[in-house]
């Protein structure tokens, strides 16, 4: 055995310290039940004794080597007296009885820093996984106070301990004397330890949402017979919903309710109790817990209002509620749910107060208000689609969606995952659960109002941050289930190619305008025939194009001939798609390299926009037709006025290639994360849907443009079937779209002009549907919304089964979910790009710089050379400067930096001044230096000036971190300058940050092209900005009390990208549940 560092007590305190606060947690068991953990502290004593008197004989045999029926008095009290630094102790409780004992204590010896750790659990909880808790708690405490090494001495024979450690991730160096095992290993976290964790978490958080979605009995305190009461409602949809264990009614003045034997409290009822749901007055709530924890039921629904949404005292209310209900094992759901409902009909639970619950489907549900929940429910089954669990959970106040993601990850049942999100109670896990998540199974996400607002972010940033996790981001319930029904039935889109057939001329031609809008690419296949008239060659339009006529205000018929020469018509004036400003604009000409300006914009065009009296800014999203943002280091040219290029706006699909790695699900455009309005320079023509066709097979027809192949077929119209389609046409028309390589998806458009029977049409687009299984289909089938009994592939039960087709009211939606659906499809595709620490980095200087600043003044913010010293600890540098405070100092730092110098007003009113008064650049001489600070100290009244090294011209930039309250630490990137700033032209993402995700941070701001080379400028080293990112992310992961940086501006050259000014702020650590050993939050 090893020897302690100082025999008896010597080393034991008489008064011990107060254990740190952070040391105590609530963590989850390998079955998902719930256990505390704790300091041990002296008043444990009896608790200590009586555990040690319910180990049987063996356990503690393995535990102290031999006979040992009784703690000393002395053991005792060295064991509940520690010092919580060389020596620690750990116990797990479940109410008020110890079942687990974890320690170490430090060894005397040279070196390193080790300490010999134990644990022992009582024998009715071995087996639930708590000596890998205590183990993981235990290593936590060590790391803090130094400690880089565990030994462990083993009995050979104790297998299940020695399995403890094999399995916790160390790298263990194992070696036997006789009978016992020595095992030593370094608890310095590492990937594989993470990874332990992070796998363990996983399966014990579904655990324990598996043990509230299918108990064996469950429980309603407070039933009531009347159906218009909360313990009403929710008793007869147990009942009715055909719950397949015993449902136990509690009522203190029945006997029955409903028919079944009632109870006056829990604790009467005879048998085991797995779930209560709670529906009594909030005043009530104290004594139903009593009973409820005396009875050992493992888990609450609490359907009771009046808790944190009244106010402080509510919120207190709620979380002593959950505290004792944790800390008696049991999870909590609420308070104010709707309640949880598992269509399993090996389970049957309907545990909610919605009068109607879905029929049984793929699709997990999460959301927290009650009463959208009722009608997300009415709305899931109006659509006919149907759901695998739902769970409301009102105020979130222990069981989260952060929970959810972890069991529907493992669900068989669920293969598309819904959420309503009001708020996030551990943001970072959630985005790291998220992004793992989405990888295998579609996350589709509503986003309240309340959690935009509450965080001060607008949409944008919940779009970019949801994309970054590859969940797909929508406004409304009901694009919701577009999405939802589209996953649920049909496959995901292998590109964002779409055919539209239809038998409705004016529908089809809503559909291609939707779908282009939204970033898709109409595709026609070249072996399609139309039938429509308004479809066909005739002096009135041309095949698949838009009938229309022409506007004799502003439009006369043109005739051009494609290189096949063959005719089409079409008419100058409004182009499909354009704003009202567009409206009469005059056809737009092939200049001599191939290039068309769509726009409006472009050099050398006779009716530019840039300049021109009268006209309007075209581009959608722009801030009128501005020219050039200036900021202090840079002016950014904002217009599009060179040869050759094109402005993509936020009704285009962007350029195809553009970043295809950058792309989020929840991106306007195909060529970038939250680019609504970006510029796309192209050296040939681009079409619409953003493919290269040559100039000379591009037709502009009926307002729309229409691109021909070689052989003259039109491969951005419908194929339409004119309003006299059978359904042997629909069937013939939408199989030869599947089976065309030139298709990804099909949009089909039912809408016979008369009522007619619609059940043939439904077994053609079926039939089509199935022969070609790999690709989607989505119908506007006579207006209807969700899963058409016409359209449903059916189950042996009779629900809607993958396979089935799904219907839209009108082909805008439609298009909307396929193009939501496809980019999320793309981003799936990517491959994982992992969290990759820069080289370079000194973590221990940093982090000593930071607690000493804080342990001199607290949160603050720190002076510009603590910030540029701090940076420097992760090889992010700041342009040199010095600090002066008279006109020689200025002289002396100008001539040590070396020449040319800028000098700059110190004071923040100065610094961010467009006008650029605080500041003087490209100063070569001591005359020059001189006479800048005179003139700064002049203007700005403070004689403390910083005269710093002239930087590489280049372009500037802004990189920030803030602790958002939604989401954690958000880095966020964009250009710098005034009008930037007023446009809100920023790009965000939740650190910490891939190598992927930092690439795409940097293209995803509008401004973004800016960056890259073209007509008149020279690129940025963008690898540079990224690489600058992804040490920005290591440092505030490695750093929590940093809670603000700013680098503005950041100056990126051809080479380099250089900080010129840079602010942080510090502060206390935050609570980060997602870091160091389990715990619930």
């Amino acid at each position: 055995m090893t020897e302690p560092l100082l025999p008896d007590t010597a080393d034991t305190p008489a008064n011990p310290p107060a254990p740190p606060q952070h040391w105590y947690g609530d963590v989850l068991a390998a079955d998902g039940g719930v256990v505390r953990v704790r300091p041990i502290v002296p008043a444990d004593a009896g608790a200590l004794a009586a555990f040690h008197t319910g180990l049987s004989d063996r356990t503690r045999y393995l535990r102290y080597f031999g006979p040992y029926p009784q703690i000393s008095p002395k053991d005792m009290y060295r064991t509940t007296h520690v010092d919580y630094h060389d020596r620690v102790g750990l116990v797990a409780v479940l109410g008020t009885a110890i079942i687990a004992v974890a320690r170490y204590e430090l060894l005397a010896r040279q070196g390193p820093r080790a300490a010999e750790v134990a644990f022992v659990v009582a024998d009715e909880h071995q087996g639930r996984g708590l000596g890998s808790v205590l183990l993981e708690h235990l290593a936590g405490a060590a790391a803090e106070n130094a400690v880089i090494a565990f030994v462990a001495e083993v009995l050979a024979e104790n297998e299940a301990m020695i399995t403890v450690f094999r399995e916790a991730g160390y790298q263990l160096q194992r070696s036997r004397d006789g009978s016992e095992v020595h095992l030593e290993f370094a608890i310095d976290p590492t990937e594989a330890l993470r990874t332990v964790r992070d796998s363990r978490e996983a399966a014990s958080e579904a655990r324990s949402v598996g043990n509230l979605l299918a108990p064996g009995s469950v429980a309603v305190i407070g039933a009531s017979p009347e159906r218009t009461r909360v313990g009403g409602a929710v008793l007869a949809n147990l009942l009715a919903g055909g719950f397949s264990g015993p449902v136990f009614p509690v009522n203190l003045h029945r006997r029955s309710v409903r028919g079944v034997r009632a109870y006056t409290t829990v604790s009467e009822i005879p048998d085991e109790v797995d779930l209560a749901v709670v529906a009594v007055p909030p005043a009530a709530i104290g004594a139903v817990l009593d009973d409820c924890m005396a009875k050992g039921v493992k888990g609450l629904v609490v359907l009771t209002a009046g808790f944190g949404e009244t106010g402080a005292a509510g919120v207190a209310a709620e979380h002593d509620l959950v505290a004792a209900a944790r800390g008696h094992g049991m999870r909590v759901v609420g308070p104010s749910a709707l309640g949880i409902a598992n269509t399993d009909p090996a389970v049957g639970l309907n545990a909610t107060l919605a009068p109607v619950l879905p029929q049984r489907g793929r699709i997990g549900f999460f959301c927290q208000s009650g009463p959208l929940g009722a009608a997300i429910l009415g709305e899931a089954a109006a659509r006919n689609l149907g759901l695998s669990t739902f769970v409301s959970a009102g105020n979130r106040a222990d069981v989260s969606g952060n929970d959810l993601l972890q069991y529907w990850d493992t669900a068989a049942d669920t293969e598309v995952i819904l959420l309503y999100l009001e708020s996030f109670g551990n943001p970072r896990k959630f985005s790291r659960l998220a992004r793992r998540v989405a990888r295998g199974k579609p996350i589709v996400a509503v986003s309240s109002g309340r959690l935009a607002a509450g965080a001060d972010m607008d949409r944008i940033v919940v779009r970019d941050l949801f994309g970054q996790a590859g969940i797909i981001q929508v406004d409304s319930i009901s694009e919701l289930f577009d999405c939802a029904a589209l996953l649920a039935c049909q496959p995901l889109p292998k590109g964002p190619r779409v055919a539209v057939v239809g038998n409705s001329a004016a529908l089809n031609w809503l559909a291609i305008d939707a779908a282009r809008s939204e970033g898709l690419r109409v595709h026609r296949p070249a072996t399609a025939v139309d039938r429509g008239p308004g479809a066909r060659p005739t002096e009135h339009g041309v095949q698949g194009a838009r009938p229309q006529e022409p506007d004799s205000r502003s439009a006369r018929p043109t005739e051009r001939a494609d290189r096949a020469g063959r005719t089409a018509w079409g008419f100058r004036g409004a182009r499909r798609g354009s704003r009202g400003d567009d409206v009469g604009a005059t056809e737009r000409p092939v200049d001599s390299a191939g290039s068309t300006d769509r726009t409006g914009d472009s050099a050398g065009q006779a009716d530019r926009i840039k300049g021109s009296p009268g006209s309007a800014d075209r581009t959608r999203g722009s801030a009128g037709s501005v020219d050039r943002i200036g900021d202090s280091a840079k002016s950014i040219d904002r217009t599009s006025g060179s040869a050759g290029s094109t402005v993509w706006t936020r009704g285009s699909s962007g350029p195809a290639d553009g970043a295809e790695g950058s792309a989020g699900p929840n991106d306007w455009t195909s060529g970038s994360a939250g680019s609504a309005d970006r510029v796309s320079v192209s050296a040939g023509l681009i079409d619409r849907a953003g493919a290269e066709v040559d100039s000379t097979s591009r037709t502009e027809s009926g307002g729309g443009w229409t691109a021909r192949s070689g052989g003259g077929a039109i491969v951005d119209g419908p194929v339409d079937l004119g309003p006299e389609a059978t359904p042997a046409d629909f069937r013939e028309a939408v199989l030869a779209a599947l089976r065309s390589d030139e298709v990804d998806a099909v949009i089909v458009v039912v809408a016979p002009p008369v009522p007619v029977p619609m059940e043939g049409f439904g077994d053609a687009l079926r039939a089509a549907a199935a022969a070609a299984p790999d690709k989607p289909v989505l119908t506007t089938f006579v207006a209807e919304s969700g899963i058409p009994r016409q359209l449903a592939v059916r189950t042996t039960a009779g629900a809607p089964a993958r396979g089935s087709i799904p219907s839209y009211p009108d082909p805008e939606r439609a298009a909307r979910a396929l193009a939501r659906v496809d980019r999320y499809a793309r981003w799936r595709d990517r491959p994982v790009s992992p969290v990759v620490r820069p080289p370079g980095i000194d973590t221990v200087t940093a982090a000593a710089l930071v607690e000493g600043w804080l342990a001199e003044s607290g949160g603050r913010w720190l002076t510009d050379e603590q910030t540029a010293r701090l940076l420097g600890c992760y090889g992010i540098d700041v342009v040199e400067f010095r600090a002066v405070r008279d006109a020689e100092q200025a002289v002396a730092a100008a001539e040590e930096l070396g020449y040319p110098v800028a000098a700059k007003a110190t004071g923040e009113l100065w610094r961010r001044r467009p006008d650029l008064i605080g500041v003087r650049l490209d100063l070569w001489g001591p005359d020059a230096v001189r006479q800048a600070y005179t003139d700064l100290v002049e203007i700005c009244g403070d004689p403390l000036l910083h005269v710093q090294r002239m930087a590489t011209k280049g372009v500037g930039c802004v990189l920030r971190v803030t602790d958002d309250p939604s989401f954690g630490s958000v880095i966020q990137f964009g250009l710098s300058g005034m009008i930037i700033d007023l446009l809100g032209d920023r790009a965000y993402r939740a650190l910490p940050l891939t190598q992927q995700e930092a690439t795409a941070l940097i293209d995803a701001p509008r401004a973004a092209p800016l960056l890259s080379e073209g007509p008149g400028r020279t690129g940025v080293d963008k690898a540079a900005l990224a690489e600058l990112a992804q040490r920005i992310s290591a440092l505030f992961d490695d750093i929590p009390q940093l809670r603000e940086l700013s680098c503005d501006p950041v100056l990126a050259a051809s080479a380099s990208a250089e900080i010129i000014y840079a602010r942080a702020r510090i502060g206390p650590e935050p609570s980060r549940f997602d870091t160091g050993p389990r715990r619930l939050a």
